[in-house]
């Protein structure tokens, strides 16, 4: 008798547990689908960006540095050639006659300098601004781009131009308008400092140059050049800036909140 009271217990006991079972496998059939439709693991997160940028051509930006030195370059080009031209016109710069060029009566080698000048230049001025999480907001137009170069080809032709009693007038004038021309289409602080910076640099290579005879300045009053001609280096430092920053406008750049 405890014998089949034993089995009839362990067979309820049994078949009670089956159900049980039975039911969570079922469950978990229906919580896991097979097939097609079931949901992957979700990738880690590093692989989710990578294959985000994978749209992202790594050639692109080196394009674009390329066309925007090429373009800085030709401008240097063809603003050298023309306003060393106007300035061996008034007798204000003198070359030595076995290096002046058939073209513009140009030494040779002014244009390719002053090609690769504007390329540092206009590249370095985006640089700065995004290094300092300051990018230029301040008239972003090529209309203004255009009064500007035109405002610094007007304080050059006024430095070949104008006659006054003597050049610490004439640098005092040029001085004002070059900050005008910073006022009026630039005024941060970071093309201030490059524009004085590029002044003071370019000053000294012009000195040394002169000091060794590649060419010179006609009365003198800075050492070996004129006292204005840092003005026109600050000016132009100002205007090819401008340009390389409206040619960067399609770079991304770092906000900045003001």
């Amino acid at each position: 008798m405890p014998r089949l009271h034993d089995h009839v217990w362990g067979c309820s006991s049994s078949g009670a547990a089956r159900p049980y079972s039975l039911s969570r496998g079922m469950i978990a059939a229906a919580r896991c689908p097979q097939g097609s439709g079931a949901p992957e693991p979700a990738a880690p997160r590093s692989q989710r960006a990578g294959t985000a940028g994978c749209g992202a051509r790594p050639g692109s930006w080196h394009h674009d540095l390329v066309q925007r030195s090429l373009v800085l370059f030709s401008f240097g080009v063809v603003l050298a050639l023309v306003l060393n031209l106007l300035q061996i016109q008034r007798n204000v710069t003198l070359f030595p006659d076995e290096v002046i060029a058939t073209i513009f009566s140009s030494a040779w080698w002014v244009p390719p300098c002053c090609g690769t000048a504007a390329a540092v230049v206009g590249l370095l001025y985006p640089c700065i601004d995004s290094h300092l999480g300051e990018p230029h907001k301040f008239k972003r137009e090529w209309a203004s781009v255009m009064r500007c170069i035109a405002v610094f080809v007007g304080i050059n032709h006024a430095s070949a131009k104008l006659d006054f009693a003597n050049n610490v007038q004439l640098s005092l004038t040029l001085a004002a308008l070059s900050l005008g021309l910073w006022w009026t289409f630039d005024r941060s602080r970071s093309g201030l400092g490059l524009g004085i910076t590029i002044a003071f640099l370019a000053t000294l290579i012009t000195q040394f140059l002169v000091y060794n005879g590649v060419y010179q300045y006609t009365s003198p009053d800075f050492l070996y050049i004129r006292s204005w001609l840092p003005c026109i280096f600050f000016s132009g430092g100002v205007t090819v800036g401008n340009i390389g920053r409206q040619l960067a406008m399609g770079v991304p750049e770092k906000p900045h909140s003001d």
